[in-house]
């Protein structure tokens, strides 16, 4: 595939010589796969992927103009550069426009073992798919399947420039998926469970997803509400990567240079408590999230965005930084790989006898999070805990919260990491939040 790719890009840059360009970038992608979903036993789709793009960015002077294609013909690789240099020449300048500088490109790309392709025919996927489900329904209480789903990905992105550079990593992505439907009397409750992975060997077995989603589907099942209160909150590591997604995304460059965030101007300002510090690890070998590179052919690195609870670092692209006068931190494309730190030693368990009476969210619905001025109020369904003991399930709920509130709030971050995630984080306790549940 690399040999492939490499060709389309020596093809498209040697078409740009006959075009008046001050400089390039291209990226290229290819990637191929198989899906196959179940329910009731039954195969519902059986779906061979196999996908491939064209991106190209060019300059004159200042003005930019954008492309792109999935069609890699010679023919359309120039119709796509013809129409980004008509897109730039009717462009205004902008003299945040250009390339990263040459010194922090990725010539030397590190290995970081992602790339593990599975030889997963369809029936194997289907008997996977099958067997998961299976084991699922014939837990207790359990009335109903959404059906089952294995997935196998493989592909590679190459990225090009007039600075000389070609850059190119591959990987896989393999994983399994478990949707249910518990029952008891009219009572009705969905949850699910998956697991992910990049090699398909470090796959958590079809018997245990089933169990699992099996088991949250039934934890779910006598739901009660809760009077309006306000009280401690802890998020399960599979939510909790989110809150401090809104955190990342406040510090990203395009929204501290548009003035949309609750966090402007927030270099050296504390907004975690000092216990916590966000670490970006791009470099971890065979990691769900690790990149060596970002869309801008920056180098990755490792760096703290938020240490010892003070901002260190917006999190930004090259255009981002040139609106800010800063320099890129690679995360052109986004951030790889951030882990949380752990300041309570011990997981879920250990945090609720901690809390000893509060709220367990376990899920979340709606959007209702606004990055601007940092108002938070979503749908939540999850555990009340009294006594440092779970009590019943609960839902109907609204939880609500300013997130400069809510990250200085966070307390305990656990040790029960989510490592399905690009946020590896574990439960988070926040100190108080408010819910809204019975008038």
């Amino acid at each position: 595939m690399s040999s492939s790719l490499k060709q389309t890009a020596q093809l498209t840059i040697d078409l740009l010589k006959q075009y008046n360009v001050s400089d390039y970038e291209i990226s290229l992608g290819s990637s191929s796969g198989v899906s196959t979903s179940v329910r009731l036993g039954e195969v519902e789709t059986l779906q061979y992927h196999l996908d491939k793009s064209f991106d190209i960015n060019v300059y004159m002077g200042q003005k930019k103009g954008h492309a792109s294609s999935v069609d890699l013909s010679k023919e359309s690789l120039n119709k796509t550069i013809e129409s980004a240099c008509l897109i730039a020449k009717y462009t205004q300048d902008d003299p945040f426009n250009g390339l990263a500088p040459k010194d922090i490109m990725a010539f030397d790309v590190p290995d970081l073992d992602l790339y593990h392709p599975w030889d997963l025919d369809a029936q194997h996927s289907i008997d996977l798919a099958k067997e998961c489900e299976a084991i699922a329904l014939e837990q207790d209480e359990i009335d109903n399947s959404e059906g089952s789903e294995v997935s196998s990905f493989e592909g590679e992105g190459l990225y090009a420039n007039s600075n000389g550079l070609i850059a190119t990593q591959s990987s896989t992505r393999h994983s399994l998926h478990c949707s249910l439907i518990a029952k008891r009397g009219d009572d009705k409750q969905t949850a699910y469970e998956y697991t992910t992975a990049l090699d398909a060997n470090d796959l958590s077995s079809p018997k245990l997803v089933g169990m699992k989603a099996a088991e949250l589907a039934q934890q779910k099942l006598g739901a009660q509400s809760l009077p309006s209160q306000k009280c401690p909150i802890i998020f399960t590591p599979r939510l909790s990567g989110g809150l401090f997604s809104q955190l990342l995304g406040a510090l990203g460059g395009s929204r501290q240079y548009k003035k949309s965030t609750f966090l402007l101007n927030s270099i050296d300002q504390i907004v975690l408590p000092e216990s916590v510090s966000l670490f970006e690890h791009p470099f971890a070998k065979k990691t769900l999230g690790a990149k060596a590179f970002d869309s801008d052919g920056v180098l990755k690195r490792e760096q703290y965005f938020v240490q010892d609870g003070r901002v260190k670092s917006y999190v930004m692209g090259q255009y981002s930084a040139n609106q800010l006068g800063l320099k890129t931190t690679a995360n052109s494309g986004g951030i790889n790989n951030v882990i949380v730190e752990s300041n309570f030693n011990g997981g879920l368990d250990e945090m609720i006898k901690d809390m000893n009476k509060g709220l367990v969210v376990t899920e979340l619905m709606g959007q209702g999070v606004n990055g601007t001025t940092g108002d938070y109020s979503r749908g939540a369904l999850g555990f009340w805990v009294e006594n440092g003991e779970i009590q019943h399930s609960v839902s109907g709920l609204t939880i609500a919260g300013n997130l400069k509130d809510m990250l200085m709030g966070v307390s305990h971050v656990g040790t029960d990491v989510d490592a399905r995630s690009n946020i590896k984080v574990g439960s988070v306790l926040i100190q108080e939040m408010t819910i809204a549940g019975e008038s």
